[in-house]
């Protein structure tokens, strides 16, 4: 469902959606690609949070149905939070959020872990953080 967006972009603070499996090494846990391989009809519906500055070396990716060199040499590719950084200070969004959000794109044929606990933790990060609008980046 759709939301209707009444700000101007200029005034709104943007946050980013990666479905590439992007974790933080040192951090965070790795998407589940384990039990993934295991049952191909599942998908971890967990998230993961991602500093806009994170640098490339403490981004790690984990996810089956993509190819990781690209991204693990340029983590833009999948979360281009620089270019959101470079759009915020041209004035052309209000600002970003200080951290994006990560999940695993590949999911249950059902969603009904995304529908029902995803999707709602999701939106109550992104209304903590004041987003406005939030640009999803598909692997």
């Amino acid at each position: 469902m759709w939301a209707p967006f009444e700000k101007r972009l200029q005034a709104s603070r943007i946050a980013l959606l990666t479905s590439a499996g992007l974790y933080l090494k040192a951090s965070q846990p790795k998407f589940d690609v384990v039990r993934e391989q295991d049952n191909p009809e599942w998908g971890d519906p967990s998230w993961r949070s991602i500093p806009a500055g994170a640098d490339a070396a403490e981004i790690g990716v984990a996810h089956l149905h993509i190819n990781d060199q690209d991204i693990l040499a340029d983590p833009e590719i999948a979360l281009p939070a620089r270019m959101l950084s470079e759009l915020a200070s041209e004035g052309v969004v209000g600002g970003a959020t200080a951290e994006h959000l990560s999940v695993m794109g590949y999911q249950d044929r059902g969603l009904e872990d995304w529908r029902l606990l995803t999707l709602p933790a999701l939106v109550g990060v992104l209304r903590d953080r004041q987003a406005d609008g939030l640009i999803l980046a598909p692997a």
